[in-house]
């Protein structure tokens, strides 16, 4: 029969039209992340990293820089610590791959901007927003 798609398709909008609209004001409101989200930002730890290299050895984009030196005691002290994010892939390899926990990716996904140099972390950004991310 003729026009039962018509009819269907009418009454699926009827039947919407009169419910509470699921609708978030965003800026203003946000909803809750799950505990499981990768976010764009990444922490990483000064006092926790031990320059093993291993976050640089996973990333299969090769965006992490690490460059150390010999220091006391037979450690390694990081010159250098460097991510590049606009080609990271967010796939949280380098974060499984640290054996001490030296960087986390957190809940932020509000890191876009119009000027590339922002895209790219170094040991000084993260030494001075470390606290104001976690």
């Amino acid at each position: 029969m003729y026009g039962t798609g018509i009819l269907k398709g009418m009454a699926l909008t009827f039947r919407h039209m009169f419910r509470k609209p699921f609708t978030v004001q965003y800026p203003e409101e946000r909803l809750p992340v799950s505990e499981r989200y990768r976010g764009i930002q990444f922490n990483w730890s000064k006092e926790r990293c031990t320059g093993c290299d291993s976050c640089a050895k996973a990333c299969p984009e090769g965006c992490i820089t690490v460059a150390t030196h010999p220091g006391a005691e037979g450690q390694r002290i990081v010159d250098r610590y460097e991510i590049d994010l606009r080609i990271c892939l967010y796939c949280g390899l380098c974060v499984e791959a640290c054996p001490f926990h030296a960087i986390v990716m957190g809940k932020n996904y509000e890191m876009a901007n119009y000027d590339v140099s922002k895209l790219y972390l170094d040991k000084e950004f993260f030494l001075t927003h470390f606290e104001e991310w976690m």
